[in-house]
C-alpha cells in the first residue's frame, strides 16, 4: 500500500452511502475502505499513513462545467467583481493601468461587472471606460461572458462605426444617433476579441498552472471545461498541446474533459478530420463533447424565451443558431463519435435543443449518447418532462441562484419563474443531473454550491426560508451530483465519483463534515487535504 487514510467520516458516495473510517490506496487506487482495524492491516514497511483525526472525507469534486482557463486568463484582468458603482469600475482601471504600468496603446481588458449590483442600474458602456484612459483599447466582460464593453479607442482600432453591419448571431447597441455604445452582445464580441493580442502556449500554460493549484486547494479533483473560444485565435490544437505537456510534466493535479467549443461547422468537421473524438485521452486529459452555446444571459437580456421578456417586451433574446443550423452542428458531432452538451439558459433555446437532440438520434440511433443541456434555467412543464422523457442530463448550477433570485422574475415574470430552476423537481422525476460551477461566472469554491443548492439563498441569507424553498436539494443530493452524477456525465462512473475499491484515488477531507453543518457554517468549511491518483496535491 502507498497511502492508508484512518480515523476518518469516509462518505463513500457508492449505492448504500456506506460510511467508513480508513482507506487503502495502491497505484493510484483505492485498494480497500472500511475500518481502521481491517486496513491497517494491510500496511507495509513504506507505506504512510495519514490520521484524519475524526474530519470528514468525500470523493473530490468533480465540476461538470467550468472554463478554466479563462479563469486562468481573467487573474490577468481588471477584476470587476462586487463593484457597486461604475464609478468604482472607473477607480479599479485606473489603478490597474497604474500598478501595471500598462504602455499607452496596449490594451486594458476586465471582467466580471454586474449591471445588477450597480448604483446606477445600467449597463457599462464606452463613455464610461473612457473615463479610464482614452489611450488604451479596452474590453470589459460582463460577469456572464456573454457582453463584452469596448471603449472608444477599441471601436476606433477595430473599425466598428455607425456603418457598421450586425453580425449573424449577436449585436452591437447603437444610441439613438445610430452609433455603437460600446455593448457587444453574444457573436458580436468576437469583433472586439478578434482584435486582441494572442498569447503562446507557453502563457496557456502558465494560467492553467496557477489556476489548478487553486481549483486543487478547494478539493476539486475533475473538471470538465469548455477553452477553446478563449483567445482570439480559437486555437484548439495549441491548448490541447498545453494540457498535454503539463499532463507529461506532471503538472496536472486536476483531471480534464475538455468540452469542444466549436460552433461554426467548417472548424467542426475540421476538428473531427484531425481525429478527435469523444474519449480520446487519459484520465488526466480527454478530449469530452461538443460544447455549442445556443442562447446568451437572463441578465444580459440575450437567453432566448419563447415569448418575450417581461421587463422587455420587445425582445425575446437572442437565438445563436437557426434550427437548421443548430440540427446540423449536432448531428455531424454526434456521427462523428461525440457527445453533446448545449448552454441554453432560455425555454426557447432548451426546445430548440431537444428537437436537434431527437433529429440527431434518429439519423443515428444510440443508446447511450448522454447528451446535456447546461444552466436550463428558465424552464415549463414541457420541457421538464423531456428531460426524463430524452434521457437528457441537467447540467444543474444551483450557485445561480444566488445572484439570479434578484432579478430572475422581474425578467420573465411569476407564471414562468414558477416552472423555473427547478433541479429538486427533475432530480425527483429521475433525471441524470450533474452540478456546475461555470466559473468563472460563478464561484469555484464547491461549499458555495453546496450552500445556495441546499438553503436556496443568497449569501447574505436572504430570503429568509429560501426562494422557491420547494426546490432546495438536500445536502446528499448535491454531494452526489457534484461527484457520482459528474462522473457519469464524462462515462466515468465506472472509475471515479466514489470511494470503492477499484476505482482512482480522488478524495478531499474537508474541516467540518457539510451533512452536518448549519447552514450558516457550510461556506465556512475548508479542504485540509486534496489527494488526487493517490497524491497528496494541496494540503492546508
Amino acid at each position: 500500500m502507498d497511502l492508508i487514510l484512518i480515523n476518518g467520516i469516509i462518505r463513500t458516495m457508492d449505492s448504500e452511502r456506506k460510511i467508513v473510517e480508513a482507506v487503502a490506496i495502491s497505484d493510484g487506487k483505492i485498494s480497500a475502505a472500511g475500518s481502521n482495524d481491517e486496513i491497517l492491516k494491510l500496511a507495509e514497511e513504506n507505506t504512510k499513513i495519514v490520521d484524519l483525526d475524526g474530519k470528514t472525507a468525500l470523493p473530490g469534486f468533480n465540476d461538470s462545467h467550468v472554463h478554466l482557463l479563462n479563469y486562468g486568463y481573467s487573474l490577468t484582468k481588471v477584476d470587476c467583481s462586487g463593484a457597486r458603482s461604475i464609478d468604482e469600475i472607473v477607480e479599479r482601471g485606473k489603478k490597474f493601468i497604474s500598478e501595471k504600468g500598462i504602455k499607452e496603446g496596449d490594451w486594458v481588458l476586465g471582467r466580471g461587472w454586474n449591471d445588477i449590483m450597480f448604483m446606477e442600474q445600467r449597463e457599462l458602456n464606452r463613455y464610461d471606460l473612457d473615463r479610464i484612459s482614452p489611450d488604451h483599447p479596452m474590453s470589459f466582460t460582463r460577469i456572464c461572458e456573454h457582453i463584452t464593453v469596448a471603449n472608444s479607442k477599441a471601436l476606433e482600432l477595430c473599425k466598428v462605426s455607425s456603418s457598421t453591419p450586425q453580425p449573424m448571431g449577436g449585436q452591437f447597441d447603437i444610441d439613438e444617433n445610430g452609433e455603437p455604445t460600446g455593448i457587444f452582445r453574444e457573436a458580436a464580441r468576437y469583433m472586439i476579441y478578434e482584435n486582441i493580442p494572442d498569447v503562446d502556449k507557453e502563457d496557456i500554460k502558465s494560467m492553467l498552472k496557477q489556476v489548478m493549484k487553486i481549483t486543487s486547494s478547494l478539493g476539486i479533483t475533475s473538471v470538465q471545461t469548455d477553452d477553446f473560444d478563449t483567445f482570439a485565435n480559437r486555437d484548439y490544437d495549441m491548448i490541447i498541446q498545453a494540457y498535454r505537456e503539463l499532463a507529461k510534466e506532471g503538472e496536472l493535479p486536476v483531471r480534464v474533459y475538455q468540452q469542444c467549443i466549436l460552433p461554426e461547422p467548417e472548424r467542426l468537421e475540421t476538428f473531427l478530420g484531425k481525429g478527435y473524438k469523444t474519449g480520446l485521452g487519459d484520465s488526466f486529459y480527454r478530449i469530452g463533447p461538443l460544447k455549442l452555446l445556443t442562447d446568451g444571459s437572463l441578465g444580459a437580456g440575450t437567453a432566448y424565451l419563447k415569448e418575450p421578456y417581461s421587463d422587455e417586451p420587445d425582445t425575446k433574446g437572442i437565438s445563436v443558431f437557426t434550427q437548421e443550423e443548430l440540427d446540423h452542428l449536432v448531428t455531424t458531432a454526434h456521427k462523428g463519435g461525440m457527445q453533446i452538451l448545449t448552454h441554453a439558459i432560455g425555454d426557447g433555446a432548451m426546445e430548440m435543443c431537444f428537437r436537434s437532440f431527437e433529429r440527431a438520434l434518429e439519423s443515428m440511433p444510440n443508446e447511450d449518447p448522454r447528451f446535456g443541456i447546461v444552466h436550463l434555467q428558465i424552464t415549463d412543464e414541457e420541457l421538464l418532462k423531456s428531460f426524463k422523457e430524452q434521457n437528457v442530463i441537467a447540467f444543474a448550477e444551483p450557485i445561480c441562484v444566488n445572484n439570479d433570485l434578484h432579478m430572475a422574475e422581474s425578467r420573465v415574470g411569476h407564471e414562468r419563474i414558477k416552472n423555473s430552476y427547478k433541479y429538486r423537481t427533475l432530480l425527483d422525476n429521475g433525471v441524470r443531473m450533474c452540478i456546475s460551477s461555470d466559473c468563472p461566472v460563478d464561484s469555484l469554491n464547491p461549499m458555495d454550491s453546496l450552500y445556495v443548492a441546499t438553503t436556496r439563498k443568497d449569501y447574505s441569507g436572504y430570503p429568509e426560508g429560501g426562494w422557491y424553498s420547494e426546490e432546495k436539494l438536500t445536502m446528499d443530493q448535491v454531494v452526489y451530483c457534484f461527484t457520482m452524477g459528474s462522473a457519469y456525465a464524462s462515462f466515468e462512473e465506472n472509475v471515479k465519483g466514489s470511494i470503492e475499491p477499484g476505482k482512482l484515488a480522488d478524495i478531499v477531507v474537508l474541516s467540518d463534515d457539510p451533512y452536518e453543518a448549519y447552514e450558516q457554517e457550510i461556506r465556512k468549511i475548508e479542504p485540509v487535504m486534496t489527494i488526487m491518483n493517490g497524491d497528496i496535491k494541496y494540503k492546508k
